[in-house]
């Protein structure tokens, strides 16, 4: 269904998010086999930011993904390859410390089985970036659930990927860059700066300015959009995660989401569950560790070991 006819829906109120909602959702059991739980490939990683794709691709694991593959920079995969040895790795070829963007070819064979792709986490070139990214959608399978977040969003008004992908797509903004993505519908023309916009028109009402371009992004692009505790569908749907601590705004935090939404989306959660579960499952982690480490000071890799907790206690 494309977005022009997702933006005739009616718009629902929006449903808080609570472990009573979740349980209406129950996720998938173990199965027999790590094939049962889903295939990820976390796409990213240039030399500069490997530890961004590590994150991800972890996370996936957390929640219960089965199989998973990184393809990064060529300079970082045996570094990859040690410090996540669940994982598969693609070593792609680089220029400059970049992946060069027609290098995705090489991660064709992960690719085209995968139950989910996340592209983006820890790549710092644009125009690599939307090479790699107009390349995708020959590269994978008709029903893969794909997940954008960081210079991947940034590059997604200018790619071929956006109408490709639509209707299996999650897209994962901070407010900035959900309001750059709308702008750049309007303007038919894309910006690679991630901290464009702000969503916040200064009369105190910041909270409703992102529901609306929550929503709006989300019929846009006809995806989900996790932003900022606020998960929207684009039939119109969107939910509210109550929890979550000011912690949480910290380096890799956001890998840490995308990657999780990614791998429930792998074990065959509907693409807007999975974004629930996952924003759920992130806040609560960091509400976590604001008790056990501080309001401030936790690490984005300590949310890793809280996921699964936080999925069985829900669960």
């Amino acid at each position: 269904m494309n977005g022009h006819a997702e933006n005739s829906r009616t718009e629902t109120a929006p449903v808080v998010v609570t472990p009573a909602v979740l349980r209406e959702w129950e996720l998938p059991s173990a199965g027999a086999s790590k094939y049962d739980r889903g295939q990820v490939v976390v796409v990213g990683g240039d030399r500069r930011s490997p530890g961004a794709a590590l994150l991800a691709a972890e996370a996936s694991l957390r929640v219960g993904a089965g199989r998973l593959t990184i393809a990064l920079a060529e300079g970082a995969a045996i570094m990859a390859a040690v410090a996540l040895r669940e994982s598969g790795v693609v070593a792609l070829p680089e220029r400059d410390g970049q992946i060069v963007g027609s290098s995705i070819e090489a991660a064709r064979d992960d690719l085209e089985p995968a139950d989910a792709v996340l592209v983006g986490p820890g790549l710092d070139d644009a125009e690599q970036t939307l090479a790699l990214l107009d390349r995708l959608p020959a590269l994978v399978g008709d029903e893969t659930t794909v997940v954008l977040d960081a210079y991947a969003l940034g590059v997604l008004p200018r790619s071929k990927a956006r109408d490709a992908f639509a209707g299996r797509l999650v897209l994962t903004p901070n407010p900035g860059e959900a309001t750059m993505l709308l702008e750049a519908m309007d303007d038919g023309a894309g910006s690679d700066d991630e901290g464009a916009g702000s969503g916040d028109d200064g009369d105190g009402s910041a909270d409703d300015d992102i529901e609306r371009t929550v929503r709006a992004l989300a019929r846009a692009y006809d995806a989900v959009v996790s932003c900022q505790s606020r998960v929207a569908h684009p039939d119109g749907r969107l939910w509210l995660v109550g929890t979550g601590h000011g912690g949480l705004g910290t380096s890799g935090s956001g890998d840490v989401l995308s990657g999780a939404i990614a791998g429930l989306c792998a074990r065959g959660v509907a693409r807007e569950e999975a974004a629930v579960w996952a924003t759920y499952a992130h806040a609560a982690a960091g509400d976590r560790l604001a008790v056990e480490v501080g309001p401030l000071g936790f690490l984005a890799s300590e949310l890793l070991l809280e996921l699964p907790r936080v999925l069985v206690e829900v669960g």
